[in-house]
């Protein structure tokens, strides 16, 4: 007999594979089986101690994996280091953390089957760990991305979605990628967890408080961040409840008018279908499970290089030549 947890593991996983779009055919499943059977174990085991030790680990890998696919493509190019060659590369535009954690799993499988896994790889298994620790679900991956050797700050702001985005600039900003609207408010579940600096949010504070805020919880956010100076950006959680489990909170707490962002709010303004698909994500916790799996999926599958094309590095942060 299977627990109750392990039933919705296997539910969740389920359909989501029922829903992976066939756009990750170039990629496999169980890719390592054969050159590194060990690897995606390695990984978990990793991750989990990170983020045992620190739980904001997994909003960290979680954003450095979104960020590399939505910018080149999932090619790794967001952990590359700062040379002569590549000037200013992806991790100068946004600060983001993660990067020695990422390196730790690196070595670890290093030491395990050197050169054979790509940091690509490790980001995509890494986010599915860290969905597993802080949401309870997990699902398989397909694998055989390859490493970039470019990285541009450039590229960033120009693929990133923005936070002060309304709805129809989210759209187009996930149709860019290949993405639907329902992997836009699905993937949007992730800001569940994990934290946000003020100068995020405080357009929708001041002068005057956005009017489709809860009053109290716009009172609360007032009172984490005044209207200061840009140089006194304070640090709240995404999620005024159970910040650090992933789930469908996000979509209640949009209907309460409790979050944080203007591209937060604005799933429930927009018009493209986005404000029905919260009610439906908030109203169904395993059905959202699924969506998000999938859609994470993907996402990891946008501009992958597979085959000969790139390079499997042999530490994260630089390319091999």
């Amino acid at each position: 007999m299977f627990s109750r947890g392990m039933k919705l593991i296997l539910m969740v996983a389920f359909q989501a594979m029922s829903l992976i779009s066939i756009s990750t055919a170039s990629l496999q499943y169980n890719f390592y089986g054969s050159s590194c059977p060990n690897a995606e174990q390695t990984i978990s085991n990793v991750v989990y101690g990170l983020i045992d030790a620190d739980p904001s680990m997994a909003p960290a890998l979680l954003r450095l994996h979104f960020h590399d696919c939505f910018v080149m493509g999932c090619d790794a190019s967001i952990l590359l280091d700062p040379t002569k060659a590549n000037g200013s590369p992806e991790k100068t535009a946004i600060p983001l953390r993660g990067y020695d954690a990422v390196n730790k799993i690196k070595a670890a499988v290093e030491a395990v089957c050197p050169g054979k896994v790509s940091c690509a790889d490790i980001l995509a298994f890494a986010a599915r760990d860290s969905v597993a620790k802080s949401g309870g679900f997990v699902y398989p991956v397909p694998a055989g991305r390859r490493d970039g050797n470019v990285s541009s700050a450039f590229s960033v702001f120009s693929s990133i979605p923005s936070p002060f985005f309304d709805a129809g600039e989210l759209v187009q900003s996930f149709a860019a990628k290949g993405l639907t609207v329902d992997d836009l408010v699905a993937l949007s579940g992730a800001h569940s967890i994990g934290t946000a600096h003020c100068s995020g949010f405080k357009n929708r504070l001041y002068p005057t408080v956005d009017a489709s805020l809860d009053a109290s919880y716009a009172a609360a956010l007032r009172a984490a961040c005044p209207d200061g100076s840009a140089a006194d950006d304070g640090v709240v959680n995404n999620s005024p409840v159970s910040p650090a489990t992933l789930g469908n909170q996000y979509f209640k707490n949009a209907l309460a008018g409790r979050v944080l962002f203007t591209s937060d709010a604005a799933l429930l303004t927009g018009r493209n279908d986005t404000a029905e698909k919260v009610r439906e994500n908030a109203g169904d916790l395993t059905a959202w499970m699924a969506r998000f799996a999938a859609s994470m999926v993907k996402m990891g599958g946008i501009e992958v290089l597979t085959g000969a094309r790139g390079e499997v590095r042999r530490f994260c942060n630089v390319t091999n030549s």
